[in-house]
């Protein structure tokens, strides 16, 4: 784990939980594995504070115990953390094939770590009843959409246990307990019922969320590649794969072409007159996302995610390469992939680019990593420096590592600038809110157009513009960090593939 991870994850744990719970973290960080005591001692905190963090940061699923004969020993799951950047994306994406409802319920779930299904049903309904009535919601449908968002895998069990002893296994447990509509109902007016979930919490499930990330990367590059035709093409192979193959297994159980025009002709007909044709140009593609493995039924293809993720990787980091020193290195980068192993005479020639200046670039790249050199002696002859010749070639590996670092470093750089532009005009930021809350019950109240315009006045000219630019940037580093993210996710992907 490298220094710039461990400062974003304190980053992340500080913004979200607070300084106690992030220095109790930290500790883990530094130090790995820790008992309650060794915390106290190196935090400096009371033992109750820690017991609190502690207590948060597992109900999170943030720090995993067990039973040791130095006592209870503490790790932090650090890969966890990170996932905390990922969470606007999960909502979104439980919005768009759940429906609002679920969505408010998926960040019930997020802000609380885990709750039980009754108090999450209870509490969407509550929050329901802020909005116009066209937009609310009846028990029997939220509970529907609760039942949606176990269906699909988005949540799991997490049972509540009393001792190490009772700590459920590591399988996911999606049996949905039999709620009672008439409890819920009194729930939300106030009475004490049982709705028959006691002691069954339901957490968010981090793998499915990843799966789903990773799948939307696969479909979105093949829509882009090609068209929105191919990569629906795309969605169902992989809604397929999933019948036959463990989720993440580095290439599918071949698919029969007779299966896949069923699922086309049920979920996507308009494309079933040229599903041929779209297989054969995804199977031709230099994506190589799917192959074609067998000649049986009419054909048979194959989903091959290391594949797909090897060349995505490829992808993201030639446009690396050029955003940084440009197109010519790009094309320099693009060479030596394409070639493997090169000399720097033959770069020039085929590059096409002065000598002098792609020496330059080629060094250049060389300096900052991304590409790799090796030295080689000819055969039979001496050892002096004119016998020896050096290969270009590139280490996916190693950049793909160091690019996840770089990740890191951005990531980290835009959390901490987006602080320091919301600290440095709080009292700006605070004070439109005020006006905003304080316009809010004046309309309730019945205010005239006048005394809304005198709170409007409230804040000069400039300092609304200054306020605009402040949001204008704020909105930048929030749309950076997204992308970053999605960078980071893809070349994640390509190690958890590659190891």
């Amino acid at each position: 784990m490298s220094l710039i991870f461990e400062k974003l994850c304190k980053n992340l744990l500080l913004e979200h939980f607070g300084l106690i719970i992030q220095t109790v973290a930290s500790d883990m960080f530094q130090h790995g594995p820790r008992t309650l005591n060794q915390m106290k001692v190196t935090t400096k905190h009371p033992i109750s504070k820690i017991k609190e963090s502690l207590c948060v940061l597992i109900k999170f699923g943030y720090v995993v115990y067990e039973q040791t004969d130095r006592g209870i020993v503490y790790t932090l799951d650090v890969e966890k953390v990170i996932t905390i950047l990922r969470y606007p994306r999960y909502m979104y994406f439980v919005k768009t094939f759940c429906g609002d409802e679920a969505e408010m319920m998926l960040e019930d779930v997020l802000k609380n770590g885990y709750e039980r299904a009754s108090q999450i049903i209870v509490k969407t309904y509550q929050r329901l009843e802020q909005f116009p009535p066209e937009r609310r919601s009846t028990v029997p449908v939220l509970k529907e959409k609760f039942d949606l968002l176990v269906k699909n895998q988005f949540l799991m069990r997490s049972l509540c246990s009393n001792t190490l002893s009772d700590v459920p296994t590591d399988k996911p447990d999606f049996n949905m307990p039999s709620l009672n509509v008439k409890a819920l109902t009194r729930l939300i007016q106030g009475n004490e019922v049982d709705a028959g979930d006691n002691n069954i919490y339901w957490k968010i499930n981090n793998d499915r969320f990843t799966q789903d990330l990773r799948d939307q990367i696969l479909v979105k590059s093949i829509a882009k590649r090609i068209d929105d035709n191919a990569g629906e093409l795309m969605r169902q192979l992989l809604y397929l794969m999933y019948l036959r193959t463990a989720s993440w297994a580095d290439t599918s159980i071949p698919i029969p072409v007779t299966e896949i025009k069923e699922a086309m002709k049920k979920n996507f007909p308009s494309i079933l007159p040229y599903l041929d044709q779209y297989l054969r140009i995804i199977e031709e593609d230099s994506s190589k996302f799917i192959e074609r493995v067998g000649d049986s039924g009419g054909g048979q293809y194959s989903v091959n995610m290391k594949e797909a993720f090897h060349q995505l990787t490829w992808v993201v980091l030639e446009n690396i390469v050029m955003e940084r020193f440009g197109l010519k290195a790009a094309r320099i980068f693009r060479l030596v992939h394409r070639h493997k192993y090169i000399e720097q005479e033959k770069i020039q020639q085929i590059a096409m680019i002065p000598a002098k200046e792609a020496k330059h670039l080629t060094y250049t790249l060389l300096e900052e990593n991304y590409l790799q050199i090796q030295e080689l002696k000819k055969p039979g002859l001496s050892t002096a420096p004119t016998k020896i010749f050096f290969l270009f070639h590139i280490d996916l590996n190693q950049v793909a590592r160091m690019t996840i670092e770089h990740c890191y470093h951005a990531l980290y750089n835009i959390i901490q600038r987006r602080d320091y532009e919301i600290n440095s005009n709080k009292r700006m930021i605070d004070k439109q809110l005020r006006m905003q809350t304080l316009t809010s019950n004046m309309k309730e109240h019945g205010a005239t157009e006048e005394q809304l315009a005198e709170i409007a006045e409230m804040m000069t000219p400039s300092e609304k513009l200054q306020l605009e630019k402040v949001q204008e940037r704020i909105k930048k580093l929030g749309a950076n960090e997204f992308s970053i993210d999605e960078t980071l996710f893809i070349l994640q992907m390509y190690i958890r593939y590659h190891r």
